[in-house]
């Protein structure tokens, strides 16, 4: 899923408080996260980032990393 593209993306949560802040995971140009891939950590903070989706943090937006 993540083989070396000239693009690569991130999901990004935005917070809703604190401009520039949030969480970030790799994902496909969809937005699709493996989760299999990602540490328990990440994988712990991504479903965090996604129970807080409304509440804390901005519904999610595909961004480019340059």
């Amino acid at each position: 899923m993540f083989e070396p593209t000239q693009h690569q993306f991130q999901l990004f949560f935005q917070s809703l408080f604190h401009g520039g802040r949030g969480f970030a995971f790799p994902c496909d140009h969809e937005g699709h996260v493996d989760l299999d891939r990602l540490s328990e950590r990440m994988r712990n903070n991504y479903l965090f980032a996604r129970a807080m989706v409304g509440r804390d943090l901005a519904c999610p937006a595909v961004e480019t990393v340059h």
